[in-house]
């Protein structure tokens, strides 16, 4: 029994061994770095296999060089863009820049509103200022809301006002899904977008602002000795990553818009809806690695440009027109733009009616002279109250012809807006009137006329043979329009404020100001109401000049083409 029991212990012992001898020879075989790769694909499949399942998700991948679709998932379905809507805060501030209405070293001003937007932010405090280039950085790196804000009210007067901007421009892009509300992105029910629309915006901004899209590859910022990264973690890290922009709310998920460009070889790739920015930045890879190969080494496809608000969306690309074969449900109301978002009502101006049968071409039938009487005029500037619904009068000025009896007159000069058109006006204006010639009244005609046209002078009274003296109206009030360049002190919540802030300027730049016509303008931004302390009447280098010297007086101050 003894013998027997040590017997099977060998053999356990030797079946051990041998089992121990065979993993070592294994282990020996396997490299340590193919490991890791097993255990990192492992992962990243996971992850991949996840946000592609995430009802949120949505992607697609465009080749730069020719426009052709490699890859979609959910392309044309509404997603929420959280922070890639600074993608067209920038397109809208690089247009800008390169019209040359700011620059790069422009300030720009903090408002309350702004400076109480949600993180990220820069945390700047209402009357600081930030230079347009240092903004730029700010939304590319911290994707700061503050500094979306600061943009919107530079470039706009107002963060709604410029939202309607950003809805434009996205309709002239042909985005035709995307609807801004604010910004920077945060979150509103109403502002959406699409993937394609996101692709569509990552090509047009590359393709119109080469120079201002380097921007974009910006891996850190210093502003005033404090440091930030860009969020955007594939730069630096994935070959040929050159841009653009992250974003994430709850209602939308984790998003990225990822241009690459290796050799000849550019492709443009959106991932919407991540539930991480792990697995965000997971499936970006591997739709780079797989779709790279595909892209075209050649440029074939037109630059993207821009429509008139007026012109059919016609498609640049065939891979970023949106399908039309299969009709999708139309998105909630909420999320929809009217037609008055998208561009302004233009009115033409109304064609002459003839008011009395005219002689058909080439008609024998001679002209009969015919008894009219002569109104007499002094010599001055006279104002002559309408005859006729405005829509029916030449938009031309009708300059008077001087009667024999008045040759050494001097002209008449006639407006056709002085008074609103009454009920019981005269009739219309004589036959044969246009402009540069006066229309005669017969005799029939100046009796039918029950009551005696109101005629206004601002320098002499007019006198007819039928009315001892014609009524004279108010001249209308002159509405102030200011032009060239304003310059802005700050905004306050109180005008009181906002008024003694002007005349403190003024004070301290007496000269420079002495002929500057000072206002203050309010700006509603949901239940708060803050007012612009402003200068108006300067030419640029005017208001450049003022600021500088005010700033090096303490005073916040920049200066606006208005």
């Amino acid at each position: 029994m003894y013998c027997v029991s040590v017997g099977a212990s060998h053999r356990l012992r030797g079946g051990l061994a041998a089992l121990l001898a065979a993993l070592v020879v294994l282990t020996a075989a396997t490299d340590p770095a193919d490991a890791r790769w097993r255990k990192k694909r492992g992962n990243s499949g996971s992850a991949t296999s996840s946000i592609v399942h995430n009802p949120q998700y949505a992607a697609i991948v465009v080749d730069a060089n020719t426009g052709d679709l490699l890859h979609s998932a959910n392309p044309d379905s509404l997603r929420h863009p959280a922070s890639l809507t600074k993608i067209m805060t920038l397109y809208l501030l690089f247009e800008r820049l390169e019209s040359g209405r700011i620059k790069l070293d422009s300030q720009l001003e903090v408002s309350a509103a702004a400076a109480a937007q949600a993180p990220s932010k820069l945390g700047l405090k209402p009357g600081q200022t930030i230079s347009a280039e240092d903004a730029i950085k700010a939304l590319v790196t911290k994707s700061a809301n503050d500094i979306a804000v600061v943009v919107a009210e530079a470039l706009a007067g107002s963060e709604e006002e410029f939202a309607k901007q950003m809805t434009r421009k996205a309709r002239a892009l042909r985005m035709s899904k995307t609807v801004y509300k604010n910004a920077s992105g945060l979150p509103d029910d109403d502002q959406v977008t699409t993937a394609r629309d996101q692709a569509l915006l990552g090509l047009a901004i590359q393709d119109r602002f080469p120079r201002y899209y380097q921007y974009f590859s910006t891996r850190s910022f210093t502003f005033r000795g404090r440091g930030m990264g860009n969020h955007n973690r594939l730069l630096g890290r994935v070959n040929g990553v050159d841009g653009i922009k992250t974003g994430y709310i709850r209602a939308s998920g984790f998003n990225l818009v990822t241009s690459v460009r290796r050799g000849p070889r550019h492709i443009v790739a959106v991932v919407l809806g991540g539930t991480s920015a792990g697995q965000r930045d997971a499936r970006m890879r591997e739709l780079i690695e797989a779709r790279i190969v595909e892209a075209s080494v050649k440029r074939t496809s037109p630059k993207v440009t821009e429509v008139a608000a007026a012109e059919p969306a016609k498609p640049v690309r065939v891979a970023l027109a949106a399908p039309t074969a299969k009709a999708e449900p139309k998105p909630e109301p909420a999320a929809s733009v009217t037609r008055k978002d998208i561009e302004p009502v233009k009115v033409e101006a109304a064609k002459p009616i003839p008011l009395v049968p005219q002689p058909q071409a080439g008609s024998t039938e001679p002209i009969k002279p015919r008894l009219v009487k002569t109104l007499t005029m002094r010599p001055g500037t006279t104002q002559v109250a309408a005859v006729a619904p405005l829509s029916l009068l030449s938009p031309e000025p009708i300059t008077a012809q001087a009667s024999p009896a008045a040759e050494t007159a001097q002209p008449v000069r006639h407006t056709t807006a002085m008074a609103p058109a009454r009920e019981d006006s005269p009739p219309p204006p004589p036959p044969g009137a246009r402009p540069g010639v006066l229309g005669v009244l017969t005799a029939k005609d100046m009796a039918a006329a029950a009551k005696p046209v109101a005629v206004a002078s601002a320098a002499a009274d007019i006198t007819t043979s039928s009315a001892p003296a014609a009524a004279k109206a108010a001249p209308p009030t002159r509405e102030i329009k200011r032009t060239g360049w304003i310059i802005q002190v700050g905004a306050f919540p109180d005008e009181g404020e906002a008024r003694e802030k002007l005349a403190n300027a003024k004070t301290k730049a007496a000269k420079l100001l002495e002929s500057a016509d000072s206002f203050t303008e309010p700006v509603t931004k949901g239940d708060k109401t803050l007012y612009r302390a402003r200068f108006a009447g300067f030419k640029q280098h005017q208001a450049e000049a003022a600021c500088r010297y005010l700033k090096q007086n303490d005073f916040a101050c920049m200066a606006i083409r208005n």
